[in-house]
């Protein structure tokens, strides 16, 4: 019987993590414009949401993946719909976000487990999970879809005065 880890796992991420997140962020943000408007502080952006949880995924030894589960905010659509919908208020959601994968370690279902995490503690929290997620960005439209994720709408939201962005809004399977 083998002690070691598997060549890819999910765990908390630590306060040690957020540095190896944004370097990792900025890889995917140059290969694949996520996220959109580069933040100002990438650390505060990925660590300052009143966050639920955040895990970060390792393949063979290197942080490759990162997800926060956090409770709706201002300007988040999804949580709104999918109370309006089921007829509950925003705060039986739980919002799914700042999910990214290296591009080195896609295709290893890193982005699924990733997910998988959010959903699980969303759920032992008795919350269901949302997200928004800007439409030009198929490749997640399509892992969601591929999860089961409902799209409930594709809506435009004026990010600045300048900015207008169409977002999916999607709700995990019941």
């Amino acid at each position: 019987m083998s002690d070691e880890r598997p060549s890819r796992w999910v765990r908390h991420r630590a306060d040690g993590d957020v540095e190896e997140c944004v370097r990792v962020l900025a890889e995917v943000h140059a290969r694949d414009g996520y996220p959109v408007n580069w933040p100002n502080q990438p650390g505060e952006w990925l660590a300052g949401d009143p966050l639920l949880g955040a895990w970060v995924a390792e393949l063979e030894g290197g942080l490759v993946g990162h997800v926060s589960l956090s409770r709706g905010g201002e300007g988040d659509l999804a949580p709104m719909l999918w109370s309006e919908r089921n007829g509950a208020t925003r705060d039986a959601t739980a919002v799914v976000s700042r999910l990214f994968v290296a591009p080195r370690a896609r295709g290893r279902r890193i982005g699924a487990l990733l997910i998988g995490q959010a959903v699980e503690e969303a759920r032992r929290r008795g919350l269901h999970p949302v997200l928004d997620v800007v439409a030009s960005d198929t490749a997640a439209a399509a892992l969601y879809e591929r999860l089961g994720w409902e799209l409930m709408a594709t809506v435009e939201q004026w990010w600045s005065p300048h900015q207008t962005v169409a977002v999916h809004c999607y709700a995990a399977p019941s």
